[in-house]
């Protein structure tokens, strides 16, 4: 039963952070607790009753395009340290590697979090995190997948893109076409080129499993570092680029090359990001033969503030994309 519309608070606690170059903010408190009793029914809660604060944290003038949010909520298991929702300018996210790493950093800089093993709830499962004495977090992630590959689409201004459909917590499009250089300094051209190649998609009705929208566009090019085997761009389900090289991306692509031959179990995978930073992955077995991937990365806090949301802001929840 749809619940009543909750206001904007007037103030909420945050903590900022980037995993790689890419921010995430998480929500301290002043957020009221969605309701459901698994962490994709409190997911589900916010996208009913809460979309007003999504917008008022992430998007501007207070956030902006490329910012991941995260809500802590209580665990869904009792040997998790939290229950985490992350959500975007545009949406709610099944997993963020880069903001999964940033939280642990978050929780250790507020004193919740010692250096070691914890887990965490998410609303497409429970995934770990081992904190390490240097700073860097590897995060054990849900099981990745190939779900189709050489999928073709014909992409306006762009002609024929082959590509493959791949899940690392979040659905991804992975091409090898290098319609526009894989650079920093052609990001403009690389979000048009990518939001093409995703508009082509779901008008060929091309999905994930179960219909599941394809919400992430990644290019996969020759990385420009020594110690990296590629260098990607991948364009968000909210329509900005992630500046760091995406831990379910990563993710994705590595149940790619497996699927393909080209990345045995235990095999390091470094990839870089479109800003130059790195992650390093790499696959084992699960219990019964699905692929986990780890991601390790480091994440630095940028700044603890508090958003103040004045009654008589026209722009108190937030304005942008949709």
């Amino acid at each position: 039963m749809h619940q009543p519309h909750i206001d904007v608070p007037h103030t909420m606690r945050v903590v900022d952070s980037h995993t790689e170059g890419e921010p995430t903010r998480v929500v301290i408190d002043g957020w009221p607790q969605p309701a459901g009793d698994t962490m994709a029914e409190r997911r589900d809660d916010l996208r009913a009753r809460f979309d007003h604060l999504r917008r008022a944290v992430v998007r501007e003038p207070r956030g902006h395009d490329a910012v991941v949010g995260a809500l802590l909520t209580p665990p869904v298991h009792a040997d998790s340290a939290a229950g985490v929702v992350f959500f975007n300018n545009g949406t709610y996210l099944g997993m963020c590697g880069h903001g999964l790493i940033g939280v642990v950093r978050t929780l250790e800089f507020l004193g919740r979090l010692r250096v070691g093993h914890h887990q965490f709830d998410t609303p497409v499962g429970t995934v770990r995190a081992e904190l390490a004495d240097d700073g860097s977090v590897t995060i054990e992630n849900v099981p990745a997948r190939l779900h189709a590959r050489d999928v073709t689409v014909e992409v306006s201004g762009y002609g024929r893109v082959t590509g493959d459909v791949a899940y690392g917590g979040n659905w991804f499009f992975i091409t090898h076409v290098r319609a526009v250089p894989v650079d920093l300094a052609h990001v403009r051209e690389l979000t048009r080129f990518t939001q093409a190649v995703q508009d082509a998609i779901r008008a060929a009705g091309i999905t994930g499993a179960d219909g599941a929208d394809i919400d992430h566009i990644e290019i996969s090019a020759p990385p420009s570092r020594a110690d990296a085997d590629a260098r990607n761009y991948v364009l968000c389900s909210g329509g900005d680029y992630d500046r760091s090289p995406c831990g379910t991306g990563t993710s994705a692509t590595m149940a790619m090359l497996h699927a393909r031959g080209q990345l045995a179990l235990g095999q390091p995978w470094r990839q870089e990001g479109i800003t130059g930073s790195l992650f390093t992955g790499w696959l084992t077995a699960g219990a019964n033969g699905e692929l986990v991937p780890h991601v390790r990365g480091t994440a630095f806090v940028t700044s603890e503030s508090t958003l103040h949301f004045d009654p008589h802001d026209p722009f108190r929840s937030g304005f942008g994309c949709a």
